[in-house]
């Protein structure tokens, strides 16, 4: 997909200004296969500091497993990003457009007893009534290794 596709799509979709204060989001991961391997809920809290959005995410999976992950997003302008999170390796890039936001990263995914380190390509859609949909392709070595699908609600 190309970001400039969606320049003119409504509503405008500004990170810092949707993850600030609680959101909540439901997500599932599909393989490679289109095979469902788990869902999940999470809990965000979003605070802002000058140009460093913080989000705190609190993962409750469908086996009961817990998990959290606190961004650091800095806001360079321009609709432009970078994050950093404990299990991202490197900094994140982000860039929005119109209702649309894309991030791209790597991250040190935990499977069963071990770590991979895999590439997101993130999307993000703003749509009406606060809701932002989310679809990020996995990958391994260019491969598609999975998809994870996340639907966001803004909390006011």
């Amino acid at each position: 997909m190309n970001l400039n596709n969606f320049s003119n799509s409504k509503p405008t979709f500004t990170l810092e200004e949707y993850f600030l204060g609680r959101t909540e989001a439901w997500g599932l991961f599909h393989d490679r296969f289109g095979n469902l391997k788990r869902t999940f809920k999470v809990d965000i809290q979003g605070t802002l500091s000058e140009d460093i959005l913080t989000l705190d995410e609190k993962f409750v999976y469908d086996d009961g497993e817990l998990d959290q992950r606190i961004w650091k997003i800095k806001i360079l302008g321009n609709k432009k990003y970078t994050g950093t999170a404990d299990d991202v390796v490197g900094e994140a890039l982000g860039e929005s457009e119109g209702n649309a936001l894309n991030w791209k990263y790597k991250l040190n995914l935990k499977v069963k007893d071990s770590t991979i380190q895999v590439d997101f390509d993130d999307w993000m859609f703003l749509q009406d009534r606060n809701i932002l949909m989310n679809r990020a392709e996995v990958k391994k070595w260019g491969f598609t290794v999975g998809v994870v699908t996340i639907t966001f609600l803004k909390i006011n």
